[in-house]
C-alpha cells in the first residue's frame, strides 16, 4: 500500500475547532501519548484508554470519533469493535502501527470501521482521515434530516414528510432506507451524472465497503419503478463512472 508522505497532508490554520472528543484506545502508552500528543497540539480534544474501558467512555462521554488500535494483546481489537458498534454509532477509524494486513483490513470494515489505516501510522494521515470521517458523517445528517416537500417526476411523487413514493396511479411503494435516500439524491441532481461513490455517501452504504453496491441499489430501485411503463428507463447508466436520473423533476412544497 503506497503511504502518502507527510508533505502530502497540508493542515489548515490552527483555530478551536467544533469536531468533539475523540477518543484513543491503545494499550501501547508511548504510542497512545503520541497520537494524543499530536491532536492536542492542534487543539483536537482528545483522551487515551486501554481496550477494558471502552463501555466506561461510551457510557461517560459524549464522543465524536474513535482511534482503535489494531494491535492489542489484551484483547482482540476485532472484539473491541464489535462491542463499539453493538454500544454506539460512533465513527471507528482502526489503524494498525506496524505491517500491512489486506485480510484484517476488509474484516475491520466489515465489522462496522468507518476506515482502516494499515503500515506505520503517518499522523498527518490520520488526521486527514478523521477529517474525512466527520464529513462524511455530517453529510448523512443533512441527507438523514427530515424534508419538507419532495419532488414529482414522470407522474410519480417522493414525499419527504411520509418518507413515500407514490406511483402515476396512486399507488404507494414501499422502498428502503437505501433506495428512498438513493432516489433523493438522484432527484436533487435530475439530468446530471452522480458517480458511485457520492451515491454510496448519499445512501449512507458504510455495511457494504464496495461501490458495487449501488449497482445493487440502483437494480432493485429500477425493478420498482418499472412497475409503471416508461419507469425501467429514468434511471440512466454512465458506464465507468454512476447514475442519472432521466427526467423532468418538479419540487414540491
Amino acid at each position: 500500500m503506497y503511504r502518502f508522505p507527510m508533505h502530502a497532508f497540508p493542515e489548515p490554520a490552527c483555530r478551536a475547532t467544533s469536531v468533539g472528543r475523540i477518543l484513543v484506545i491503545d494499550e501501547d502508552e508511548r504510542g497512545r501519548d503520541r497520537i494524543l500528543s499530536y491532536l492536542r497540539d492542534r487543539r483536537w480534544t482528545s483522551i487515551g484508554s486501554g481496550p477494558r474501558d471502552v463501555a466506561h467512555q461510551l457510557h461517560s462521554r459524549q464522543l465524536s470519533l474513535v482511534a482503535l488500535s489494531a494491535r492489542l494483546s489484551s484483547r482482540n481489537a476485532l472484539d473491541v469493535l464489535r462491542e463499539i458498534r453493538s454500544r454506539s454509532n460512533v465513527p471507528v477509524i482502526l489503524y494498525d502501527d506496524g505491517a500491512a494486513d489486506s485480510v484484517s483490513t476488509i474484516v475491520g470494515l466489515e465489522l462496522g470501521a468507518d476506515d482502516v489505516l494499515s503500515g506505520a501510522l503517518n499522523l498527518a494521515e490520520l488526521m486527514a482521515r478523521t477529517r474525512a470521517v466527520l464529513r462524511r458523517q455530517e453529510l448523512g445528517r443533512v441527507i438523514g434530516a427530515p424534508l419538507r416537500g419532495g419532488y414529482r417526476f414522470s407522474g410519480w411523487e417522493m414525499r419527504h414528510a411520509e418518507r413515500a413514493l407514490v406511483a402515476p396511479d396512486g399507488t404507494a411503494v414501499d422502498l428502503t432506507k437505501s433506495e428512498y435516500s438513493l432516489l433523493a439524491a438522484l432527484l436533487e441532481a435530475p439530468g446530471r451524472s452522480l458517480s458511485r461513490v457520492h451515491l454510496m455517501r448519499a445512501t449512507r452504504a458504510h455495511d457494504d465497503i464496495f461501490d458495487r453496491s449501488v449497482d445493487v441499489q440502483v437494480l432493485r430501485l429500477r425493478k420498482k419503478l418499472a412497475r409503471v411503463p416508461g419507469g425501467e428507463g429514468l434511471i440512466k447508466t454512465e458506464r465507468g463512472f454512476g447514475y442519472r436520473l432521466e427526467a423532468e423533476v418538479e419540487a414540491l412544497f
